[in-house]
């Protein structure tokens, strides 16, 4: 383990946020609904959001999207590369799309357009956090279960060229 890491959320405070957010979402996601995972942060978020909705009786399908725009650097290139598409198709159907942080906004709007150009009746955005210096408004993030410091995150999916995503908490590193 690195020693210059802050806990920013434990295991538990994770899943109080994840289990308010499924509580926002349940009701807007009546019908024919796929969550689609952008991968690979968001992968634990999408897992224990799902097991969240089923506990309200609510079922998506499950389908994912590869973007990658961070390569192993702690900053974004600004070039967003789809290193695998969907498998199941999205038209007609509402579509909840989950990313591990909003920050700069490019890479939830690049999936959105995405998706939306593939007939997606509807697409919500929703991350599992959010940094203060975020789009709001129109390029904002339609739910996210929390508020971050500026800082780069770790755990719970998140890395530091690809290490410490199995952290069961939320970290940070200056």
């Amino acid at each position: 383990m690195t020693t210059d890491l802050d806990v920013i959320l434990t295991e538990d405070e994770l899943h109080q946020h994840i289990e308010r957010l499924a509580q926002q979402l349940a009701p807007r996601l009546e019908g024919d609904w796929t969550i689609v995972s952008i991968l690979i942060g968001a992968m634990p978020f999408t897992t224990d959001l799902m097991k969240a909705l089923s506990r309200y009786n609510v079922h998506p399908v499950l389908d994912a999207i590869w973007l990658e725009s961070y390569g192993d650097a702690r900053e974004s290139s600004g070039r967003i590369v789809v290193r695998a598409d969907i498998a199941r198709p999205v038209a007609g159907r509402g579509v909840l799309l989950l990313d591990d942080v909003f920050d700069t906004g490019r890479t939830l709007s690049f999936a959105r357009q995405h998706l939306q150009a593939k007939g997606a009746r509807e697409v919500i955005t929703c991350a599992l956090a959010r940094k203060p210096n975020a789009p709001s408004g129109p390029d904002g993030v339609d739910f996210h279960a929390f508020d971050v410091p500026s800082r780069y995150l770790i755990g719970y999916g998140m890395d530091d060229a690809g290490k410490y995503r199995g952290l069961p908490f939320l970290g940070a590193l200056d």
